[in-house]
């Protein structure tokens, strides 16, 4: 018996250490990766700011071909909505929807995942005019995540894992707007 409290006091304390670090650990975490695609800017941008065209370039719009895929809106205005709901675990359902258009700039995306778990996280995409011919893009990935949920940040690289396909979509939409 006196084995069992100890064991169970030392539990306590190990929790209690963890509680009492997560108030201490950041909460939020941000992912952007870019690219240069040979193309003028607006062009770039008149791509990007329709959220339907995502379904050509990005790594999570093609994991599950069998995926359902909705709209609500207009796209390519603010208040569009594309939901997904997919059996798959790593596909999940949720919905992202355009909360903000800089013209020619800037698209800003709220990203509410409902299942497996649910999250609201924020990401946008910004075109920056390198040359006449050549626009540099960047997709960005902001998120947060609450007490005592943050612990989580101590062992999971959202960099890499987002960066990454991050990084597969931009290579998709470069790949897909200089072959037009």
């Amino acid at each position: 018996m006196k084995i069992l409290k100890k064991i169970v006091i030392v539990l306590l304390l190990i929790v209690a250490v963890l509680l009492i670090t997560a108030l201490f650990l950041k909460k939020d975490y941000a992912v952007k990766r870019e690219i240069t695609i040979n193309k003028p800017k607006q062009e770039v941008f008149d791509y990007i700011k329709y959220l339907r065209n995502q379904n050509n370039f990005s790594k999570w719009a093609m994991m599950d071909p069998l995926m359902t895929k909705t709209y609500q809106g207009t796209d390519e205005t603010v208040g569009f909505i594309s939901a997904w709901d997919s059996k798959a675990d790593s596909v999940g359902k949720g919905e992202q929807e355009i909360v903000k258009i800089e013209e020619g700039k800037r698209i800003d995306f709220e990203i509410r995942f409902i299942k497996p778990f649910e999250s609201k996280d924020k990401a946008y995409m910004i075109t920056d005019s390198i040359s006449p011919t050549a626009t540099r893009v960047i997709w960005g990935f902001d998120g947060h995540m609450s007490y005592p949920m943050n612990l989580m940040l101590l062992c999971m690289d959202f960099d890499k894992m987002l960066g990454g396909d991050l990084a597969t979509g931009l290579e998709r939409l470069k790949t897909k707007l200089e072959t037009e």
